[in-house]
């Protein structure tokens, strides 16, 4: 190993730079609110549960959108494909990235992407404090999916994974 730390406040961009040699998956989560419909940037996505069918998010409660997620009973998971990197940096700059998505909505008015890789629609099934972020559990209801490359995050880069 080339690193050895034991984490502190001194040095959270060393493990942050340890926890980016973990390659990922990039979502957009979607959700609606009282401005309307709104959109956060995530990595920390994962499947939970196949009985009951469960995902997790975990979102920062720093962040200047964590309001909008907080209270939102239903939201939208998206895995991005690999040529959807700008909406990928779309969400990161602004939580209202849709003028030009044109997106659907489904019957708790939730915004859906169109042309991602998968999409987990969910109710809020639990909230669980996280340190700085807190863990929210999804009980999915519906999934939609295609085949195409993958939008992937690796050591600071966005990549295409490539299924074949």
């Amino acid at each position: 190993m080339d690193t050895d730390f034991i984490p502190d406040e001194t040095n959270g961009r060393l493990l942050r730079d340890a926890f980016s040699k973990f390659a990922s998956g990039v979502t957009v989560v979607t959700a609606m609110s009282e401005e309307g419909p709104v959109g956060i940037t995530a990595n920390s996505f994962s499947s939970l549960s196949i009985d009951p069918p469960l995902v997790i998010w975990s979102p920062s409660v720093g962040s200047r959108r964590f309001p909008y997620f907080e209270n939102a009973e239903y939201f939208a998971i998206h895995v991005l494909a690999a040529d959807q990197e700008e909406i990928c940096f779309d969400f990161a700059k602004s939580p209202f990235a849709f003028e030009a998505l044109e997106p659907e909505f489904n019957a708790q008015n939730v915004p859906l992407l169109k042309g991602c890789l998968a999409r987990f629609e969910c109710r809020k099934h639990a909230v669980h404090p996280g340190g700085d972020h807190v863990i929210v559990v999804g009980q999915i209801e519906r999934v939609s999916m295609q085949d195409g490359a993958a939008l992937a995050f690796f050591s600071g880069q966005f990549r295409a994974l490539d299924p074949n």
